[in-house]
């Protein structure tokens, strides 16, 4: 474009929407104007200030807005190098249990830079779908949820419930609420049979009885037994625990879970309790001593901590394309198993001062990584409950294997299928081999080549896939990504604008 006339700006536009797949209606009621006022300024026929242009802009890179109907695919052309900043966002496990947990307020929940993902969007169609009031700010940075008095679980978004995992985590609120009540089966990636049994064990002291049966879980609530809750959990599992602090929350009495797992997500969950009058001791460890109160009616205003697993996949970007970024607003907490590994492979990263998260209780450093020669893993990397290696970072060592010279074993014991999902980067030139379905061995280094490829029905295997794509010579085209967007923000456009050519595009 060699002028700024209303026509070029107008095609720009149009353009641009169209590329993301979205209607003109659509563009208009996030502007809230009339479809008409798109179209005009389409055409060329309406004329546009610096600020209106900029909050088009904003508008069109929104990650909320997805195409009705139609599938997106990205086509990244590589090998690429990739430089500047980023800043690591919000958890997302940390989101959908803090929406999960807005459940037991009364009050008005104001939850800070929420992740706009559609694990996100999932769970609010089902909060609205059984009464909740659900309020993005214009800005789209804050959001308000207040509860009704009575909830209608008949309402349901039964589809939208399917699509997450994270509805087994309204069991813990709910058997305060009422006497019997039914959730359908949950979703989310397919990585393998993973049991709610540990679920279904601990909530039971609080007389919590499931049956399953026909797609839906069936709970009757009982009059629970007086006195200290002594729980010891079968599984130190993130959502089991998280579904036992809500429980406890509304328990006006002292509930003692042992196992308990001390991740990330747990304590944002412990500090959200906490600020609506719930007393928790031990955050950060294996012991939880909980005392909850009759009723929960605050207005209170929480921010999520960062995301360590999109911290790990920033990293692997860095590392697979052999690049010096700096990765911001990293949870060092979190990642310190991880580091500790990828400086044993050789990579060379430096780390900055601490400093506190909005939450103002995580640490967070920036994390520069710098392109590196590196080597096999001495020994099979494997995950362990907090603070060992994260599970959910194990996949992103396969991508990483695959940069190192020699041979390493990457041992999955959690899930079944992931380690399967991972043969696909086997497509872009990567030298996997499966020893059984826990176990991988990955030689390197890695001439990785570009490929066709429709996404794993797993987030990370997927997002591995993606990052593998940019240190790929030619173009390739991975379609479907859905389970991407389950997990991510606006991942394309936050790595082309460290340098990647990643472009979206839509049947």
């Amino acid at each position: 474009m060699t002028q700024n006339t209303p026509a070029s700006v107008g095609r720009l536009i149009r353009d641009a929407r169209l590329q993301r797949g979205l209607s003109p209606e659509q563009v208009a009621s996030a502007l809230e104007v009339e479809p008409t006022v798109v179209r005009d300024i389409e055409h060329g026929t309406q004329d546009l200030d610096v600020s209106g242009i900029a909050r088009i802009a904003d508008v069109l890179q929104d990650p909320a807005l997805a195409p009705v109907g139609r599938t997106m695919h990205l086509r990244v052309k590589g090998p690429t190098k990739l430089s500047g900043s980023i800043d690591v966002r919000s958890s997302k496990n940390a989101a959908v249990a803090l929406l999960c947990a807005s459940l037991l307020n009364k009050g008005l929940t104001v939850l800070e830079g929420i992740a706009r993902i559609e694990e996100v969007n999932r769970i609010l169609e089902v909060l609205e779908s059984i009464g909740v009031q659900v309020t993005w700010s214009d800005d789209r940075s804050e959001l308000e949820l207040v509860r009704p008095e009575v909830l209608d679980l008949g309402g349901m978004d039964v589809d939208a419930a399917r699509r997450t995992r994270s509805v087994i985590m309204f069991l813990g609120p709910l058997l305060h609420m009422l006497p019997d009540f039914q959730l359908p089966y949950a979703g989310g990636c397919n990585l393998g049979a993973r049991t709610v049994t540990p679920h279904l064990q601990a909530l039971q002291y609080f007389g919590l009885d499931v049956k399953a049966t026909d797609g839906w879980y069936h709970a009757h609530v009982r009059e629970p037994a007086e006195g200290v809750r002594h729980i010891t959990l079968t599984e130190r599992g993130d959502t089991v625990t998280e579904n036992v602090l809500m429980a406890a929350a509304l328990y006006p009495g002292e509930t003692v879970i042992r196992n308990a797992s001390p991740n990330y997500m747990v304590q944002d969950v412990c500090f959200f309790l906490e600020s609506l009058g719930v007393a928790i001791e031990g955050i950060g460890s294996t012991t939880l001593r909980i005392r909850g109160v009759e009723r929960i009616e605050a207005d209170v205003r929480v921010a999520p901590s960062e995301d360590p697993i999109e911290a790990m996949s920033l990293i692997t970007a860095a590392v697979v394309t052999k690049s010096m970024v700096t990765v911001r607003r990293a949870p060092i907490e979190f990642l310190e198993i991880e580091l500790a590994i990828l400086a044993d492979m050789g990579l060379r990263f430096d780390l900055s001062e601490e400093y506190p998260a909005a939450n103002g209780r995580t640490r967070l450093v920036d994390i520069t990584v710098y392109p590196s020669d590196l080597v096999a893993a001495q020994d099979k990397i494997h995950p362990m409950p907090f603070p060992g290696l994260n599970i959910d970072n194990l996949p992103f060592f396969a991508v990483i294997a695959a940069e190192a010279q020699g041979r390493t074993l990457i041992h999955d014991w959690v899930y079944e299928n992931r380690a399967i999902h991972l043969l696909d980067l086997n497509k872009l030139g990567a030298q996997t081999q499966l020893l059984d379905p826990h176990r991988l061995v990955v030689d390197g280094p890695t001439r990785w080549r570009s490929q066709e490829l429709v996404c794993p029905p797993a987030l990370r295997p997927a997002v591995c896939l993606l990052l593998a794509s940019l240190a790929a010579r030619g173009v390739t085209v991975l379609r479907d990504v859905y389970v991407i967007n389950r997990g991510y923000e606006d991942l394309a456009n936050r790595l082309t604008k460290l340098g990647a050519d990643v472009q979206v595009f839509f049947d």
